[in-house]
């Protein structure tokens, strides 16, 4: 079987199309990718990140729920009280695990209250104490993506609300990357002195990962176009005007993109020399084969499990995927939600 499912990939590569389709049969067979569900019948769950013991750890957007996945034991840590769903894309969302949680028990993370998104440090057990307020928050278009970069700063990606003027607006924080250290102060080295706006001209970007210190970013399109984007220091990608690539001046084209029926992208990892991308409309994960600074064509995988939100690479050097059947545009199976461990 994995002889087969080389050949295929690999006959799949050779074509000039720029997106490629391994067939469902060679790709999510589990004899061939070693694929594990650790966990079933989850509520949306969002973001995955890994506490120091190794054990996984993810929030849930709906039930407001922050749990812990160890081996396929799932147990509950919190519930975020002051979080809120919209009824649509908000609630609990990013979540990145503090450098010091071994001695403080302490978690960041990104949600919806009654007038926007925030973001704050949470001890488990405890009160959020908001270290970012203010990103815009509406039914849809709330972001949510948080991770620490390699610089050791706090990264979070923002939606526009709603509202595509506040993404060309520096003094908004809606429709950006944002980049803060563990406090809420703006990181040394940002374009704008005093500000934690990193890029502007963001529609609604979702999940956020680095190869080296290059970060990447995912972002939902509107009618015609998704988008990853390759994230540098004050450069604006162009929502409104740009849905994709453009010829407007000042603005930056993404370094991949999709019609917007084949992704909705959503969660983004690094794992063994390749980006993967969660694909929420599209119903399957996007792998990109990255060598340096240069991105190869996309590749459908993992096309079995519906609508896949969160990635994210274990320390054991698996790949953990979550399905977001459970929402409003899902069709989920008796056992969805579920996260899932595979060797890729």
């Amino acid at each position: 079987m994995r002889a087969r499912h080389i050949a295929v990939a690999a006959a799949c590569t050779a074509l000039t199309a720029s997106i490629c389709v391994i067939p469902a049969s060679a790709q999510d067979d589990p004899s061939v990718l070693a694929e594990r569900t650790l966990a079933t019948k989850l509520d949306i769950p969002w973001d995955i990140e890994f506490l120091p013991d190794g054990s996984g750890i993810f929030t849930e957007r709906d039930t407001r729920k922050i749990k812990k996945i160890k081996g396929t034991t799932v147990t509950e840590l919190d519930t975020v009280e002051q979080a809120q769903t919209t009824g649509g894309e908000g609630g609990l969302l990013g979540l990145a695990v503090s450098k010091t949680f071994a001695t403080d028990n302490s978690v960041f993370i990104y949600y919806s209250t009654a007038s926007d998104n925030r973001i704050a440090k949470l001890a488990l057990g405890g009160t959020p104490q908001p270290i970012v307020t203010g990103i815009p928050k509406n039914r849809y278009h709330n972001g949510g993506g948080l991770e620490f970069g390699p610089d050791g700063n706090l990264w979070a990606t923002t939606g526009d609300g709603q509202n595509t003027s506040t993404a060309q607006n520096w003094n908004s924080l809606g429709g950006k990357v944002l980049r803060f250290d563990t406090a809420g102060r703006p990181a040394a080295g940002n374009p704008r002195a005093g500000s934690v706006v990193y890029s502007i001209g963001h529609r609604n970007v979702q999940g956020i990962t680095w190869v080296g210190n290059t970060a990447y970013a995912t972002e939902f399109g509107n009618n015609q176009t998704d988008e990853i984007n390759r994230i540098e220091a004050g450069k604006n990608y162009g929502w409104p005007t740009c849905e994709g690539n453009c010829n407007t001046a000042g603005m930056t084209n993404p370094v991949k993109t999709w019609s917007t029926s084949q992704a909705g992208p959503t969660g983004i990892g690094f794992y063994k020399n390749a980006l993967y991308v969660g694909a929420v409309t599209g119903r399957r994960v996007w792998k990109i084969p990255v060598n340096g600074t240069s991105l190869g064509t996309p590749q459908a995988v993992f096309t079995g499990y519906g609508r896949v939100r969160a990635v994210a690479p274990a320390p054991d050097g698996t790949l953990w995927l979550g399905t977001s059947n459970q929402d409003a545009n899902g069709q989920p199976s008796a056992t969805d939600d579920r996260i899932i461990s595979t060797d890729g």
